[in-house]
């Protein structure tokens, strides 16, 4: 299992000063990973579809972009590998997107990890002047525009959405044949785009049984198109409430004792190349207490998981 943190840079963290000090600090500690998340407002009326129409947290509206926040960590930092989860792929012209990436691919010397996504809040989207219908479509043609800008030689692309006449892009990505690409979701639709066409997923903590019902998703249609299921990548995030005493048993993928949490991470992460993301930017305002927990997740999370009989399934 592999361990990574949020790049701090919501509310109290959003200091791209203390953000490069803090992700020293982890990759000191020794995590993996360090990613960042991708905001653009906080509606002061709860949006549709955030947590039961409770109001978002205060701190949301205070943020740093984070393509710059994952430069700062890339420059703060040499070892650890760096993503976004997720970055909204939609809110610029791919293009521009694959620049950006590109420049962050070479300045952390091929660490990058492209975590991408839709989003959720249509305000965004009608901040940003994107149209919120059609987004799986423009996904996958900002795909397509990737793949054409990062491969080898010119770059050519006629679709619904762009067009690129045969032109030089260089530089390309310091990863051949180019970084990864992980995707994020929890539909149907998002995780059979996960087995078809992407390196991997990212997921989050949740109850047991949602989560193998969506990642069966995944692997059916991986198997439809001819690729492995157990070479995808997972990163599974967990925005944990961290109490002193044990919460109910059906609240541990999100919700108790650092034990508590981990143990159900655990159960979740099937192989080693199981990734689990902790972000600690709801749990403390003190830059301290941040790295303290990290220091317990990371105790926590790598001791040995309660080994399975020879042979037994990935879940």
């Amino acid at each position: 299992m592999r361990i990574g943190f949020s790049v701090p840079q919501f509310g109290p963290f959003a200091d791209p000063h203390r953000s490069a000090g803090m992700c020293a600090a982890m990759e000191a500690l020794g995590c993996d990973s360090l990613w960042v998340a991708d905001r653009l407002l906080a509606p002061v009326v709860p949006p549709d579809g955030y947590a039961g129409g409770k109001p978002m947290p205060v701190r949301y509206g205070t943020h740093l972009d984070p393509l710059l926040a994952l430069g700062v960590a890339a420059s703060a930092t040499g070892r650890v590998r760096l993503g976004s989860s997720t970055l909204n792929a939609l809110w610029q012209p791919p293009p521009v997107l694959a620049r950006a990436l590109t420049t962050l691919d070479l300045i952390s010397r091929g660490r990058l990890d492209v975590g991408l996504g839709l989003g959720w809040m249509q305000e965004e989207y009608e901040a940003a002047g994107v149209p919120w219908r059609g987004r799986g479509a423009r996904l996958e043609e900002t795909l397509d525009v990737l793949e054409a800008v990062w491969r080898p030689g010119t770059v050519v692309h006629s679709g619904a959405l762009w067009r690129i006449t045969e032109s030089t892009v260089l530089p390309k990505p310091c990863q051949r044949p180019r970084p990864p690409i992980l995707l994020g979701g929890f539909t149907a639709a998002a995780l059979e785009r996960v087995g078809r066409r992407a390196d991997g997923w990212l997921g989050a903590s949740m109850p047991l049984p949602f989560f193998h019902g969506l990642w069966a998703v995944a692997v059916e249609a991986a198997e439809r198109a001819g690729r492995d299921p157990a070479a995808l990548r997972r990163v599974f995030r967990v925005n944990p409430e961290v109490t002193a005493t044990e919460a109910a048993p059906g609240e541990a993928h999100q919700r108790g004792t650092v034990r508590q949490i981990c143990d159900h991470l655990r159960v979740m992460c099937g192989a080693e190349t199981d990734e689990v993301l902790v972000d600690l930017q709801l749990t403390t305002d003190s830059p301290e207490h941040f790295l303290d927990l990290a220091a317990q997740f990371l105790a926590e999370l790598g001791e040995p998981a309660p080994s399975r009989p020879s042979g037994s399934p990935r879940p």
